[in-house]
């Protein structure tokens, strides 16, 4: 079998593979990431390249693409080399420069949600019991009167200097108990660990005298599209670095669903890399940030979806998408950093945020945690729209959930022109009412060079409102509206001329991408209704929604509920929360009652498996209409002028 070289630019990064390996393999193996929404099988033409040198043979099937400035854009996982190569892989097919949530202060949102001030931790969960913790303490030493053993005599002065009585010392701490207490002369710096899902506490390290170095913990919020990672200094309760990249699993599919396929093709292990690789050189940057060592990060705690969370671990996914979707499981054992990968302390303690189901993971548990509202009296939409769409309804006696495939059509896929909010992407759109003007917004104001999630949701809001489209999303034809045209494949709505984009191409919606769109906003309105009715209660009852993540921070609410996504109540009931998976990590690092409390919330939620009956499907197709069937579910909802 023959093997060649392949040549990246601009990165200069030179690999080595056989004729039978993809390029879209190449990339991979170089490190680059990069946009592959189809885990590889060539239907979505992401991963798009420029051969500049050597020659290449498509996959029975592909075909080139035009759209980089004139220049061939081929799919590089159904391209293998004919020779040594030298490739380009241009803007569109890599993932960065994505807007990714590090975290986002209550205190900017509502004064009701006031549970952070200043990256610090109020009375709502009192900073009670840090994850990790060193206190100096001064033993009495053994006399002929008091003659007990060197570990009953550690134990029994910290159950007096903190109260806790179930300590679990380390064999390693035994061999070097009886020199440590009697070279500090009995005064000495004691290190305590949570156990996770343990009552115990573990007596980690015993220095002589009193130590002051500081000590830190680690939150992660593993999420499928982006990774956020916080340092918390343990002794203050404050962020002292936070950081926030690409997942690189993103190479190897857009969503949970195509990633499990691949983990059930290829196996876990790659899938594993990536994430620990992800998280791995976010610590790396986060150490150099503050300038101190791996061994100084004691303790982590991460939340993400239970995909991400076997992932992590390196458990075999495949269950979770084949009925009855059963997950290896919810709950996750204590491990040790060395063993989990991750470049802390050795032997901290990771701990995993506990789920529900296959699709209600540890973050919703950690963002249920940090809304208040399983403390609460009245009735709260708790809603985190990503790459997967999970919702839960509830108060303090009871909370109902179930999750969809939403977030996918809304950051990008299936959408031609689609892409993550990236530099260049279109975030907000204005329509005048004739149809003929467009104005829009992009991240980083760049040339449009697509349109992310929530300019497709206010486009969609637009194109209804300005009577481009009718109620079933189908363009309406009119020769007056120059920017809608008529193709071989359907009618199209430009959003961008050539000449205003960054890649001299286009931007536009087509019939059956709008369609693709609403069959999404419809999925995550009917999940909301179904949980109502399993709860009897009418949209009214809600008095407050939680919208969660990143793509939540950005979605225009009322443009939101014009299309039908969302409940049409009134607007102050709407609360972003920003990233709440790495602010219940946060939590958990520095609370035992908030890490009490996520297991108790977790083993209280109710999971609706939604395929199971027809109530779902029933509620799906009512909301295949803009904003809905029935219109006095959206009484604010009436077409509007335009520009």
């Amino acid at each position: 079998m023959s093997s060649y070289s392949v040549s990246f630019y601009p990165e200069n990064i030179i690999v080595m593979i056989d004729e039978n390996d993809s390029l879209l393999y190449a990339i991979n193996l170089a490190g680059i990431p990069v946009k592959a929404s189809c885990s590889g099988r060539g239907t979505c033409g992401s991963c798009g390249i420029i051969i500049k040198q050597g020659q290449v043979k498509l996959a029975v099937g592909a075909v080139p693409d035009q759209r980089y400035q004139g220049k061939e854009f081929l799919p590089a996982c159904r391209c293998f080399p004919l020779s040594n190569l030298v490739v380009e892989l241009p803007t569109e097919s890599k993932l960065t420069g994505q807007q990714v949530l590090l975290d986002n202060s209550f205190g900017e949102e509502t004064e009701t949600l006031n549970i952070y001030s200043k990256n610090t931790l109020c009375d709502m969960f009192p900073f009670d019991s840090p994850v990790y913790r060193k206190i100096t303490i001064v033993i009495p030493e053994p006399s002929l009167n008091d003659p007990i053993d060197d570990l009953s005599r550690l134990n029994r002065s910290i159950h007096k200097a903190t109260g806790m009585e179930k300590l679990r010392p380390t064999m390693g701490l035994l061999r070097i108990l009886p020199d440590l207490l009697r070279r500090g002369g009995w005064k000495i710096t004691i290190s305590l660990a949570g156990i996770p899902g343990s009552e115990f506490t573990e007596v980690d390290f015993v220095e002589p005298g009193c130590e002051n170095d500081r000590y830190f913990g680690l939150a992660v919020d593993i999420g499928t599209t982006t990774v956020v990672a916080q340092l918390v200094d343990l002794e203050s309760g404050t962020v002292t670095s936070a950081k926030g990249a690409f997942n690189k699993q993103a190479s190897f599919g857009d969503d949970v669903i195509t990633r499990i396929i691949y983990a059930s093709e290829h196996g876990v292990i790659v899938l594993q890399e990536a994430i620990l690789d992800t998280i791995n050189e976010l610590i790396e940057e986060m150490l150099e940030e503050i300038s101190i060592k791996p061994s100084d990060i004691k303790a982590a705690v991460c939340a993400g979806n239970t995909t991400m969370t076997h992932v992590l671990l390196g458990l075999d996914p495949s269950n979770i998408r084949l009925e009855p979707y059963t997950p290896v499981a919810n709950k996750f054992p204590a491990m040790r950093a060395a063993r989990a990968g991750l470049n802390i302390y050795n032997q901290a303690w990771v701990h995993i945020a506990p789920g529900t189901a296959s699709y209600m993971g540890g973050d919703i548990t950690a963002g249920l945690l940090v809304t208040g509202m399983v403390f609460a009296d009245d009735l709260s939409l708790f809603i985190d729209i990503g790459t997967n769409g999970e919702m839960v309804l509830g108060n303090k006696e009871w909370l109902v959930s179930c999750a969809c495939s939403a977030g996918p059509a809304f950051e990008g896929w299936g959408i031609k022109h689609g892409m993550r909010a990236c530099p260049g992407a279109i975030e907000r759109v204005v329509i005048s009412q004739d149809g003929q003007k467009v104005k829009y917004d992009t991240v980083g104001n760049s040339p449009p060079m697509g349109i992310c999630g929530s300019g497709l949701i206010d486009a969609l809001s637009w194109l209804y409102k300005s009577g481009i489209i009718d109620r079933t999303g189908s363009m309406i034809k009119d020769p007056n509206k120059q920017r809608v045209r008529e193709t071989v494949s359907g009618r199209e709505f430009v959003l961008a001329w050539a000449g205003e984009t960054g890649n001299k191409a286009d931007i536009y919606l087509s019939d059956a991408e709008i369609k693709n769109l609403i069959r999404s906003k419809a999925a995550v309105y009917a999940g909301i209704r179904t949980m109502l009715h399993m709860v009897g209660l009418p949209v009214e009852a809600i008095s407050r929604v939680y919208i969660a993540g990143g793509f939540g921070r950005q979605i225009n609410i009322r443009a939101a509920i014009n299309i039908g996504m969302l409940p049409d109540i009134p607007l102050e009931k709407y609360t972003y929360i920003g990233n709440s998976a790495v602010k219940g990590a946060r939590l958990a690092l520095l609370s035992g009652q908030a890490r009490e409390l996520f297991y108790n919330i977790a083993d209280k939620i109710t999971y609706l498996e939604l395929s199971n009956g027809n109530l779902f499907m029933d509620e799906f197709i009512s909301a295949l209409f803009i904003p809905h069937t029935e219109l006095s579910l959206f009484p604010t909802v009436e077409p509007e002028a335009g520009l």
